[in-house]
């Protein structure tokens, strides 16, 4: 397969990307560690970094924008510091248009990670999962109608933290068909049934089974789920085994080139970040697929969430299609 990602790249650069769904604060805490707790047996941790990151569906964002493709990013946050504060860690992305609500009631979801020797100890979440009030709801559409046309593709990006409503989704869809727009689906809860007509419906191999569990054949249940639900494309994320494509009731399994894994949080924000930007400058989704997979290996050798850069992935897609 040639490919050339330079050319590739300058597409990327005017395509519009509505990405709406759950956001977050990565916070990493890294240190030391030279003695265990006399309080219990536990790794005592000297702090000596701390740091913070957009996450969620703000992590896709970043992913856009750092690929070259303008996003504007539409979620909810609590009116609160940790709110605030994540809105002001996107002062410095002058191509990210977000566009938070913010619920005076709501907890601003916040993933503490403490880290050493690069290894995570523990996660503290602190989050509120209830859903978003209707009123909120009906902000969320009205801000989105604000939105300028044209919008090259819609992300649906859902971390199960309270935002996606069978109401909201079922509105995003009808919009998206009324207005021509690809849908593209990273699911986490039962809601699949309203993404009827999506292009792609991305979840990885554990919500696959989550979703549709205790099948004897993936490959047969997976061009099942693709005509029950008129999903376009299917892609299953299998960590080490690389990706699942399934198109016009075909399947390509494309291996995983990660050659050490630091940390594969993020990575699947990588790929359909990467997959929805290919696809909407019209590369064939086998070539979009191919190109997700790299991007995803170079977050994975990273640690922490890492949003890929289109010079990252220039370099190390180059020996690949050329």
């Amino acid at each position: 397969m040639k490919l050339n990602l330079k050319k590739i790249s300058k597409l990327f650069l005017k395509q519009h990307i509505l990405v709406i769904g759950d956001v977050m604060i990565d916070k990493y805490l890294e240190g030391d560690v030279s003695r265990i707790s006399p309080e219990a047996p536990v790794p005592v941790v000297e702090v000596n970094k701390e740091f913070s990151h957009a996450g969620g569906a703000a992590n896709v964002a970043k992913n856009i924008n750092g690929l070259g493709g303008i996003t504007t990013l539409v979620g909810v946050v609590g009116d609160d510091i940790e709110g605030h504060t994540l809105e002001k860690l996107f002062d410095e992305d002058t191509r990210i248009n977000q566009q938070f609500i913010y619920e005076k009631t709501r907890r601003t979801t916040i993933k503490t990670r403490i880290v050493s020797d690069h290894q995570q100890l523990i996660r503290l979440d602190y989050e509120d999962k209830k859903f978003i009030k209707e009123e909120t709801v009906d902000q969320m559409i009205k801000r989105i109608r604000e939105i300028s046309l044209p919008i090259n593709g819609i992300i649906i990006q859902d971390y199960d933290k309270g935002l996606l409503s069978e109401k909201l989704v079922s509105w995003i869809m009808i919009y998206a068909k009324k207005n021509d727009i690809p849908v593209y689906i990273d699911p986490k809860n039962n809601l699949y049934t309203c993404f009827s007509g999506a292009r792609l419906f991305k979840p990885n191999l554990n919500e696959f089974n989550y979703l549709f569990g205790d099948y004897n054949d993936f490959s047969k249940t997976s061009k099942k789920v693709m005509l029950d639900n008129n999903f376009q494309i299917l892609l299953v994320t299998k960590g080490n085994k690389g990706l699942s494509l399934f198109i016009d009731q075909k399947e390509l399994n494309i291996p995983a080139i990660i050659k050490q894994v630091h940390d594969v949080s993020g990575a699947g924000d990588t790929v359909i970040s990467t997959f929805a930007l290919c696809d909407c400058i019209n590369l064939l989704p086998k070539e979009s697929a191919y190109i997700a997979n790299i991007a995803a290996s170079i977050v994975c050798e990273k640690p922490g969430v890492v949003p890929i850069t289109k010079s990252l992935l220039i370099d190390k897609a180059v020996k690949y299609f050329e």
